[in-house]
């Protein structure tokens, strides 16, 4: 009993310096990560307006959203058409632009650095560039350019068939050259050897890729579409700056909707802070089990 007893004492002896030093960590990591998630998720379950008290309401805000709000599934299939073209054009591109500029020369790190470049922009600076770059009349560059080749002004942010290849336009160049340094540092950990004996045994350049490269790029790839999709589910400024209206935060018949725009509309806009609440715990869902379903896709490849 003693020898139990004394084995806590000697491990405070050992760590209780370490265990000090993390309180203030847990303390700001539980202040302002816990307690707002938890409270998150109890009024997920009431109807909160942000002045009177909850009323706890239990499932029914998640009923409604899931079985008879049109407007959120329309958000969620414009969220869903958006991440599929946004990840897999920003995924290949950045693949190809790794596989064109991974060298050590000076061009290709220029090139690198330029593509860059956005990935470290202020989001707000450059979707107020894509505003005024689709801006309407002779005033937005697109326009000014198709009126060079003797085109007429586009209503670009005023029609609904262009304004999900308009975000996802936007994102792919935002994002593409952050994918881009994850696979070039991905490409130079391939060891040279591997190439030299697939020449040996014959393979051409389209073998050595297919066989070689892309197979011992899975992690990075996983890892790109992963935080991509993270990413894209949760697309607001490009929504809320270029497309928000005076009445309507999707733009043109709600073409341009998303979830967390839609989430923010609710919670802000018509102070319905459970609602919106409920809107975030099943955007959580929806993002933790495709992020589940993409690392078991990249597990079982890895075995193959």
């Amino acid at each position: 009993m003693a020898i139990h007893a004394a084995a806590p004492r000697r491990r405070w002896r050992r760590y209780g310096t370490s265990y000090l030093m993390l309180l203030p960590f847990l303390g700001l990591f539980a202040g302002f990560l816990v307690w707002p998630l938890a409270n998150s998720l109890y009024l997920s379950f009431t109807k909160f307006d942000g002045v009177n008290a909850p009323e706890f309401e239990g499932l029914d805000n998640f009923r409604h959203l899931l079985f008879d709000d049109d407007r959120f599934r329309h958000a969620l299939g414009n969220t869903f058409l958006y991440v599929v073209a946004s990840i897999g054009i920003g995924t290949l591109l950045s693949l190809g632009l790794a596989l064109a500029f991974s060298g050590s020369s000076w061009p290709h790190r220029i090139m690198r650095t330029i593509f860059f470049l956005p990935s470290v922009t202020s989001s707000i600076a450059l979707m107020l560039l894509w505003k005024w770059i689709f801006a309407p009349g002779d005033f937005g560059l697109a326009n000014t350019v198709v009126t060079w080749f003797g085109g007429r002004a586009v209503e670009w942010l005023a029609t609904p068939g262009l304004t999900i290849p308009i975000l996802v336009l936007m994102s792919v160049w935002g994002g593409m050259g952050y994918g881009m340094v994850l696979y070039v540092a991905g490409l130079n950990t391939i060891p040279q050897e591997y190439y030299e004996a697939a020449r040996i045994d014959g393979a051409g350049t389209w073998q050595q890729f297919r066989r070689v490269t892309l197979p011992l790029l899975r992690p990075v790839t996983t890892y790109v579409v992963v935080t991509g999709l993270i990413g894209a589910f949760q697309v607001f400024e490009a929504v809320y700056i270029v497309f928000r209206g005076t009445n309507n935060i999707g733009g043109v018949l709600d073409s341009g909707l998303m979830i967390v725009p839609y989430l923010y509309d609710q919670g802000f806009t018509h102070f319905k802070l459970g609602y919106a609440s409920a809107i975030a715990w099943v955007l959580f869902l929806i993002i933790f089990a495709l992020s589940m379903v993409n690392l078991r896709i990249g597990r079982a490849l890895k075995e193959l």
